[in-house]
């Protein structure tokens, strides 16, 4: 084994909190990885890891190396990356993150396609509604929906903007009637996502502003979640438009209030600043740019929540 490739399993090791997960990471036994690692310290004749039979720490010298390591095997796949940035067949592991209402809705469904395109690129899709650092979780693309999108160490692409709506079903509607301003929505049982400013809601109609307190009847950390639990006739919930799509089409759910707006969420695509861009990762961008040009979704979202077209009759 080269000393390239000792100090990759001991970033793997560090990274996957686990010498076994490492070494099937890297095609070698437990044991044959274990050996290797005591001969890297060895050398270095510097303990990087302390293992117990439960599990292992790093070491302050193990932590600093790390980061060196890191950078410079980051450096060296760039590198290498760089030879085969124009290859017409893309290939490697593709770590992907997104919220699992975007998962279902327009990443899942393209998977079958884009394989067909790359059948040399593995698709690795993590769900997850609270936002992974991409660096630190080792992820090449993240899709999310946010207000903004803070962090400059990144590259930013804006494929669609969104509404989020208020939306309640006909069951329920029925029963507690139907508000007409967001004042009276303390009145209401209301379903909160928790990752969406659950303590207020902010409603804007031309220059007036409301703030809205919540208290919460569910609040819960999944949209898909809450989604079902207004299906159910629980109580009213705001959404970006693109989750409650289908509900709003079938009428499952109506939208509420449509002369109030809440802030617009921005769809982005987000990857780490390189100066050169995985093959894999510019396939998979461009095959999802591709499809919301192609379905036109911004116009689409637009449709079932324009005013006067689909609200509680």
């Amino acid at each position: 084994m080269s000393n390239w490739t000792e100090y990759e399993l001991f970033v793997q090791v560090v990274e996957l909190g686990s010498l076994g997960k490492a070494a099937v990471a890297l095609g070698l036994s437990t044991p044959s990885a274990s050996r290797h690692l005591a001969t890297l310290e060895q050398r270095l004749g510097a303990r990087l890891i302390e293992r117990t039979t439960r599990r292992l720490f790093v070491t302050e010298v193990g932590q600093s190396f790390y980061a060196r390591c890191k950078a410079i095997l980051d450096d060296m796949r760039e590198a290498v990356a760089a030879v085969s940035a124009t290859t017409i067949h893309p290939t490697g592991t593709l770590r992907v993150t997104a919220s699992q209402s975007l998962g279902l809705s327009h990443v899942a469904p393209l998977l079958p396609e884009f394989h067909q395109r790359h059948p040399g690129v593995r698709v690795e899709l993590i769900a997850a509604n609270q936002h992974h650092d991409t660096i630190d979780n080792n992820i090449d693309v993240a899709i999310r929906a946010r207000e903004y999108e803070p962090d400059s160490t990144h590259v930013i692409r804006k494929i669609a903007v969104v509404r989020r709506v208020l939306v309640a079903a006909p069951s329920y509607l029925e029963r507690h009637g139907i508000p007409e301003t967001p004042r009276e929505l303390s009145g209401h049982q209301l379903l909160v996502y928790s990752h969406h400013n659950p303590e207020e809601m902010t409603f804007q109609r031309r220059d007036e502003i409301i703030a809205v307190r919540t208290n919460p009847t569910l609040n819960a950390n999944d949209a898909q979640i809450l989604r079902a639990a207004a299906v159910q006739g629980l109580g009213i919930l705001a959404l970006p438009v693109y989750v409650a799509y289908d509900d709003l089409v079938a009428r499952r759910l109506l939208p509420l209030m449509l002369d109030w707006e809440l802030p617009r969420l921005s769809i982005s695509v987000v990857y780490p600043r390189r100066s050169l861009v995985p093959a894999k990762t510019r396939a998979f961008i461009d095959f999802l740019l591709e499809d919301f040009r192609r379905h036109a979704y911004e116009r689409r979202w637009e449709s079932v929540v324009a005013p006067g077209t689909t609200g509680p009759s």
